[in-house]
């Protein structure tokens, strides 16, 4: 999964795509509708996603055992660029009802995609049919999935910005617990002297942090404050005051050579593999390269939830999800065949986690004895109940505007070149030009 996802384009509107033309290119995406017969004789189900990373290789082996065991299903799975690639690719199927059969999203765009227009809601019968029970999932992550008081999404994970760190570096900087895990820290300034004394360890910095990607570091200490971000029609309601705590301690790290200054996505990683930080804060996902660079040249690692700043330790994160694009019309076999698909991959999601790293929503499976004793994943298990979601507002979500729009302002904190609080004002200007926006969608 990338760490910088590119802005949505200016899409059509809703009207637009429901024309004769966007019609035709909608069916041009994804074929013929739903056969519950294929030239196979097996019923159909076709399945988008948009897990193009390592994480979706580990989804590829799952798709070959479901395979292996439903041998009356042809399951087709396409996967799509990350991001905007995906999501314009799943409206303009929908716009014409005929997109996939069921698609993986991030639960944050669930408004965003109008669902009421673009999907079809799911019936709690359907999924309790399939062996699944609403109590299955953590209650914050399952309410994100209605609209309307309608059931439009199936939890797959939670997925979240967290902390890793080099036991080696971290040992001879005496910043291990007697068990070999990171000392917690509470506030600022205790995490800031761990981060000293890891540097003094390896010379160079404590963290390696991606410095284009500071929307997510931001809503984490935000939300620590119990900070809200409230969209109205033609204004928000952001508290300045909880807004600077969360960007200061950026500007401190940088300033004092802690983090780095100017750092993307690979070298934030490359930071940590080479030794030239003990610490890294990106996305649990990365698990899967951390694991390929042990594999490689032996990297005694592990990872925890982000730091308490501001007494306790929220986190920004999504969840993906199954959703089931609208169809013109739906055959009753390959319905139930869809949502059998997406019982069979929660009920085996133990693989989901140990092999992307993300944590699995269903709770039969990160509450077993298996997963509890799985590591690292045990260690940043919690990580589950701290995830926090971006604000409801069209233009916020994974591969969403606000990401880039907010990033790149804090790109200039890291680099020294604006202060937090000119910072705060460019985010709020920035924030109302999104505003203005009509939602694409729409």
């Amino acid at each position: 999964m990338t760490n910088n996802p590119s802005p949505p384009p200016g899409l059509l509107s809703r009207r637009t795509l429901l024309s004769g033309a966007t019609l035709a290119a909608g069916a041009g995406l994804s074929g013929c509708g739903s056969l519950t017969d294929s030239l196979s004789g097996k019923t159909q189900v076709r399945q988008w996603n948009l897990l193009a990373g390592a994480d979706g290789a580990v989804m590829t082996q799952m798709h070959d055992q479901f395979a292996a065991e439903h041998p009356d299903i042809e399951l087709q799975a396409t996967t799509f660029g990350w991001g905007t690639p995906f999501y314009t690719r799943l409206v303009m199927g929908a716009s014409g009802g005929n997109a996939a059969d069921i698609a993986t999203i991030h639960v944050s765009r669930l408004q965003s995609l109008s669902p009421d227009t673009l999907l079809s809601p799911i019936e709690i019968d359907e999924i309790v049919e399939a062996g699944l029970d609403p109590e299955d999932f953590p209650a914050d992550v399952w309410d994100k999935c209605f609209y309307e008081d309608k059931l439009y999404c199936i939890p797959i994970d939670t997925h979240a910005l967290v902390n890793y760190y080099n036991r080696t570096i971290c040992e001879q900087a005496g910043v291990l617990a007697p068990d070999r895990t990171l000392l917690e820290t509470h506030g600022v300034e205790e995490y800031l002297d761990l981060l000293r004394a890891v540097k003094d360890v390896t010379g160079e910095y404590g963290t390696s942090l991606d410095t284009f990607a500071g929307w997510r570091q931001f809503w984490a200490w935000y939300r620590q404050q119990d900070g809200e971000w409230i969209f109205h029609e033609d204004d928000f309601e952001l508290d300045d005051d909880k807004a600077l705590a969360a960007i200061e301690p950026m500007y401190r790290m940088a300033e004092e050579g802690l983090c780095p200054t100017i750092s993307d996505g690979g070298q934030t990683a490359a930071n940590f593999e080479n030794g030239a930080a003990g610490l890294v804060q990106v996305g649990n996902w990365e698990i899967v390269r951390f694991r390929a660079f042990n594999e490689a040249q032996g990297f005694d690692f592990s990872m925890t939830e982000i730091p308490d700043f501001y007494g306790n330790r929220r986190t920004q994160g999504d969840s993906h999800a199954y959703v089931l694009p609208y169809h013109n019309s739906w055959n009753p076999d390959v319905r139930k065949a869809t949502i059998e698909y997406a019982a069979w991959m929660l009920r085996h999601s133990f693989d989901w986690g140990a092999g992307g790293g993300h944590t699995p929503a269903y709770l039969p499976v990160t509450e077993s004895e298996e997963y509890q004793s799985l590591e690292p994943n045990a260690e940043y298990s919690g990580v589950v109940e701290n995830v926090q979601f971006d604000p409801e507002v069209w233009f916020a979500g994974s591969a969403a505007r606000i990401y880039d729009e907010v990033g790149a302002v804090l790109q200039q904190v890291y680099a020294l070149a604006m202060t937090p609080e000119e910072a705060l004002a460019l985010i709020k200007e920035r924030a109302h030009a999104l505003l203005a926006l009509p939602n694409p969608v729409d």
